[in-house]
């Protein structure tokens, strides 16, 4: 027992040595200040940007207006346009625009961002033309001098990340203190990390590489942020770290974006499978697999608290002042963190509740916990609000509108909440959620919208399954191939672009139909 509460402390008292410098290191960013007054005077790269968009067609087009208004050369680069089985009318935007290249995967479902991008990336491997990718959300933003910045930055780093800014105006609690924390992480670790040389985590989102690498490579990995935490392992294995850059930012709508975070389980896997290439001369991989097993701020909190006491009331390898003072050594650290990454004195505030929103992520995280809200989740049972998010299109008749549904399941009582932009309507509770769904669709009918769902689709046919939601059936449309020879299973929230509106009471006149001949 003492070996192990030797090896804790020597564990805790290295990262708040670690944070310390990290802390101090980050006053000091002058590098990326003299780097963004002199970018303009670079010699100018071919940049290939590549957006991936998927139903989102306002900031799509939205992103393609700000790069055509760019202070970069227009023929030192190519814009590429991936639409991933969009529904809303995407591909319109184009129909007069020879300035993007458009790349439509369409009516074999959706491929996802990894897959839609590797497909692009195949094509382009042969184009010597290209130095380097721009990966770029068609949610985000970008400002004029976004390309120049970018171009400054691969003088000196062969991959990069940015930073996103987010407005927070429309998010609860939760997801503002989510907000503070992220952009705490980009403006301190990352930025940190960086100025010391060490590598940061890629981010889809915004992502530049040069085309060496990824040909080099082969591929890149976008599946989850999982996949991504891997493919930035593998850079700084092969000597290309990413490096965090605070110049190259992007903006983005709270409801546009996904917080997300690697789990600590698949960390620890990582780090198990790394453990034994990660003796090696190349320290920035090195300590790129160490800080996989950085602490968070329970675990320091709860091993100093442990420390002390002991050390205090019994004998231990150091004297209590050596632990006290290595934990000021970490106080010190996080007050010195928050002078330069960008926080007002509300999102300090709101940055000191993350370790109560953490703690409990952890405990539904933990593998018998999740194990359990699966059963629970199997067994029908809804003690607690599950909520499925989906994009779909509204068409107005004249044009096609991006908008969400939400799925709510609340303690047995099902509503369905429509999201356009800013604005929010929520149905009021049913026993199923077909129920709740048809209450919205008899909304929207009042105002002359269709919601193009399979569900409002006249190939739709429900499927009576014996379950309450009534969440299944059937679609006589021949797509995706017209060599289908029986109804093709579907769920009520899909979409295609084979979509024909049906009346609006089809599903009830349906189902009483059945029930007279039953």
């Amino acid at each position: 027992m003492e070996y192990i509460l030797d090896l804790l402390y020597i564990y805790i008292a290295v990262y708040s040595v670690y944070f310390l410098v990290l802390a101090v290191r980050n006053l000091k960013d002058k590098p990326f200040k003299i780097e963004k007054r002199y970018s303009q005077y670079e010699e100018k790269d071919h940049l290939a940007v590549v957006i991936y968009s998927h139903n989102n067609k306002a900031t799509l087009e939205s992103l393609i207006n700000q790069l055509k208004l760019q202070d970069y050369p227009i023929d030192c680069f190519k814009v590429f346009a991936i639409l991933d089985n969009c529904n809303d009318g995407s591909e319109t935007i184009f129909n007069t625009n020879r300035f993007v290249n458009v790349i439509n995967f369409k009516d074999n479902g959706t491929l996802g961002k990894d897959q839609a991008v590797s497909l692009l990336i195949e094509q382009l491997v042969s184009d010597q033309w290209i130095d380097s990718y721009i990966f770029i959300d068609a949610t985000r933003g970008i400002s004029t001098d976004f390309l120049s910045t970018v171009n400054s930055a691969l003088v000196k780093n062969s991959v990069l990340s940015g930073e996103t800014l987010m407005l927070t105006d429309n998010l609860d609690i939760i997801d503002t203190i989510k907000a503070v924390y992220l952009k705490y992480h980009m403006n301190f670790i990352n930025k940190a990390r960086t100025l010391l040389g060490l590598a940061v985590q890629a981010d889809s989102g915004v992502f530049i590489i040069k085309k060496e690498i990824v040909d080099r490579i082969g591929e890149v990995d976008f599946k989850n942020i999982d996949s991504e935490l891997k493919y930035s392992l593998l850079l700084s294995k092969i000597g290309y770290r990413c490096a965090y850059n605070p110049n190259i930012q992007t903006f983005v709508n709270a409801e546009g974006y996904i917080f997300r975070r690697p789990r600590i389980s698949q960390r620890l896997l990582l780090f198990k499978n790394c453990f034994k290439s990660m003796f090696c001369k190349n320290f920035v991989f090195t300590e790129h697999v160490l800080s996989l097993i950085a602490p968070n701020f329970w675990v320091l909190v709860i091993a100093y608290l442990g420390l002390m006491k002991h050390s205090y009331r019994y004998y231990f390898f150091v004297d209590f002042k050596v632990v006290l003072f290595s934990f000021m050594l970490l106080i010190a650290g996080f007050a010195i963190s928050l002078i330069n990454a960008k926080l007002n004195l509300k999102e300090i505030i709101l940055l000191c509740f993350y370790p109560l929103y953490s703690i409990g992520h952890i405990i539904k995280n933990m593998p018998p916990i999740r194990g359990l809200l699966a059963r629970i989740a199997n067994g029908r049972v809804t003690n607690e609000k599950d909520k499925l998010s989906i994009d779909v299109v509204v068409s107005t008749g004249k044009s096609d509108l991006p908008c969400k549904l939400e799925f709510i399941s609340d303690k047995g009582i099902s509503k369905v909440r429509f999201i356009f932009k800013n604005k929010k309507y929520t149905t009021g509770g049913h026993l199923r959620m077909i129920d709740a769904l048809q209450e919205l669709k008899s909304k929207l009918d009042d105002y002359g919208f269709i919601l193009k769902i399979c569900n409002c689709c006249s190939h739709f046919a429900s499927s009576v399954d014996g379950s309450t939601n009534m969440l299944k059936g059937t679609c006589s449309c021949d797509y995706p191939s017209p060599s289908l020879k029986e109804p093709k299973p579907t769920l009520i929230w899909n979409s295609c672009s084979k979509f024909s509106p049906a009346r609006l009471n089809s599903l009830i006149e349906e189902m009483v139909s059945k029930g007279k001949e039953e």
